[in-house]
């Protein structure tokens, strides 16, 4: 299979539930994923939408999109209300050839051994193109969702020990271990699954026991979007520590993005948005209480009692009020084409190596930031990295 030269690794979201049109409109039903009442499945009926286009396929055609648009590849979020991500990524790989699948999991709820033949496989089946987001979990009534009451730091330390399991099983055999939390004797991929290369860690979390996980074991710190001086002294925090590991960080960062032909256009997105935002949902924001780090961290941008969206603006371009208009992370990029390709150039330049974009709707804004943002960034700032770890080994383990 041949590789492109690779720039700066940009993704594009996927979305892993209901599309939105825009900010000020509901949902929209693209294929079949609108919940289904209890046994509305008939035995043997395909669960279609209109024509028989499911949801599936409107997941595979933003791949596409974003594919033939020039990004890398695309994040796949795992929540409870998302289709899960490693069987969606599988389908859609058969449907792209470059575009890598980074896929969202919480470690906890996985055996490491089975996550990496899991992922060997998926390795195989898509040459390569499979890319891990670490996620350790906020806490609270969601994390209890999955059935999991561990704690806090105790997350952080099942996670470490879960990428030492799968790294060293994916070493091959001999592989013993004994933690805390996992142990295993002879272990390590055998036969076609051994030799394929690992896939990249983005390791999420904002504390202290995150940050030494992260130092540890990933690729790429990914942060959710914050003020610049903010981004770059927790990058400064993660760069001293991975050094004392012996190991050399690089960062990438999640943002939305309403990017549009002049400023005027983009706000105007925005101030119809905030027309629908109900004073209810201000409050909620306001006084929600989070385990997660991250999440105080982002909660403490929002000012008492907004009036107006302007209130919410926290440096040129930059908007903390992205999470009201739709569950999303807190502050999103606002302004013209040129505006939103200078503040990614911003971030390349306080260290990150990678990033992770989103728009609304996912589809169509795949083609509108592909096609008139990234060649405006990607221009200035493009940064040679290493290609995918793909071509000889995995052709190799396949034979």
């Amino acid at each position: 299979m041949a590789l492109r030269s690779e720039r700066l690794p940009v993704y594009w979201r996927i979305p892993m539930t209901g599309d939105m049109s825009s900010w000020r409109n509901a949902p929209k039903t693209r294929g079949d994923w609108t919940p289904r009442s209890a046994g509305s499945l008939a035995p043997g009926r395909r669960d279609d939408g209109p024509g028989g286009y499911t949801y599936l396929d409107y997941m595979t055609e933003v791949a596409r999109a974003a594919e033939a648009a020039g990004f890398y590849g695309g994040l796949l979020p795992s929540f409870p209300e998302t289709d899960d991500p490693w069987i969606a990524s599988a389908a859609m790989a058969r449907a792209t050839t470059t575009f890598r699948f980074m896929i969202a999991f919480q470690p906890g709820f996985l055996d490491p051994v089975q996550t990496a033949r899991m992922s060997a496989t998926l390795q195989r089946l898509s040459h390569g193109r499979v890319v891990y987001n670490i996620i350790t979990g906020g806490g609270g009534p969601q994390q209890h969702w999955w059935g999991d009451f561990v704690g806090h730091d105790d997350r952080y330390a099942r996670t470490a020990e879960f990428l030492d399991v799968l790294k060293g099983v994916w070493s091959g055999a001999p592989f013993d271990y004994a933690g805390d939390f996992y142990q295993v004797t002879n272990g390590g991929l055998r036969g076609a699954l051994a030799g394929l290369p690992v896939p990249d860690v983005y390791f999420s979390g904002s504390s202290d026991a995150a940050i030494d996980a992260a130092s540890a074991h990933a690729d790429y710190y990914l942060s959710w979007l914050e003020h610049p001086h903010d981004l770059e002294r927790k990058f400064d925090r993660v760069r001293e520590r991975t050094a004392l590991l012996g190991r050399e960080a690089r960062f990438a960062v999640r943002a939305h993005v309403i990017a549009r032909p002049t400023e005027e256009e983009a706000w105007r997105e925005v101030r119809l948005g905030w027309e629908r935002v109900r004073p209810d949902q201000i409050e909620m924001l306001r006084n929600r209480k989070a385990e997660s780090v991250g999440s105080r961290r982002l909660a403490a941008y929002q000012p008492g009692v907004p009036t107006g969206y302007e209130d919410l603006i926290i440096a040129p371009n930059l908007w903390s009020g992205i999470a009201l208009l739709g569950d999303f992370p807190t502050i999103g990029i606002v302004g013209s084409y040129e505006q939103v390709a200078e503040r990614l150039d911003d971030l390349v330049r306080i260290g990150a190596d990678a990033l992770v974009l989103a728009g609304l709707p996912h589809l169509e804004e795949a083609y509108r930031v592909g096609e008139e943002v990234l060649p405006l960034f990607l221009g200035r700032a493009a940064l040679d990295v290493e290609p995918p770890r793909v071509a000889a080994s995995v052709a190799g383990a396949a034979r």
